[in-house]
């Protein structure tokens, strides 16, 4: 079963600036896209850094003489350099955190969540970039209409994963959630489709009606261990 990845949700018309754009430039065109960041390329056309309007805010925040500037003693010296900023190299924060066209949605989610970041350039191999995932964006897969939910656990889950004959489970969804029922051959059968419905994208929970004719868990588990004979050691 496919998985959505970066690819399916970035968006590919990505305002950029130079390391060389000036600071009332940068400010002008987040305003113009209504955007809160920009990617900042350098000569060769990969990503240098991240401009983002928490950077730009620095300027105002240390406006004034140095000496006036002693208000904010706690701040890091990086801090009162992007005050004095000039241009984006003076801005952005680098290096920039960014991810391939192929990372998974959940994985970019992750990736957001330990960087702390709000978006992800999307580069190629040699780094250009070629688009950019926001926050937004992967929260659109959760925005999935239930009718194309349940097509997708039906005909990908089901039938093409788990070849499940057409009718012998019973999908409803509504507002993201999914209710299986039916009766399958196996438990471990329904243990998989349970767990498949649940990473399909958009799917928000998975409420189980399912039944089974035999109980096989302890009969995997066994051919489990005489295949992998040194495991119990």
């Amino acid at each position: 079963m496919r998985k959505l990845t970066v690819s399916d949700v970035m968006t590919v018309n990505v305002a950029t600036v130079r390391e060389d754009t000036d600071y009332r430039s940068i400010v002008d065109m987040l305003a113009d896209r209504g955007i809160s960041a920009v990617p900042v390329l350098d000569r060769d056309g990969r990503v240098a850094g991240v401009v983002s309007e928490a950077d730009l805010l620095y300027k105002i925040e240390f406006a004034g003489a140095r000496e006036q500037r002693r208000i904010f003693p706690g701040r890091h010296r990086t801090a009162r350099d992007k005050g004095d900023g000039r241009v984006a190299r003076d801005f952005m924060s680098a290096p920039a955190v960014t991810t391939d066209r192929a990372t998974t949605v959940a994985a970019a989610a992750r990736l957001m969540a330990e960087r702390r970041v709000k978006r992800l350039p999307v580069v190629d191999a040699d780094g250009r970039l070629i688009g950019i995932v926001s926050r937004a964006d992967l929260l659109k897969v959760h925005l999935r209409p239930d009718e194309q939910l349940r097509q997708d656990v039906i005909e990908n889950v089901l039938a093409r994963t788990l070849w499940i004959e057409p009718g012998r489970v019973l999908v409803e969804v509504k507002d993201g959630v999914v209710t299986l029922r039916g009766r399958l051959d196996r438990r471990t059968l329904v243990e998989m489709a349970v767990r498949l419905t649940a990473a399909v994208p958009g799917v928000v929970e998975v409420a189980d009606g399912l039944t089974y004719e035999m109980d096989d868990s302890d009969i995997a588990l066994s051919n489990w261990y005489r295949s992998h004979p040194f495991s119990a050691t």
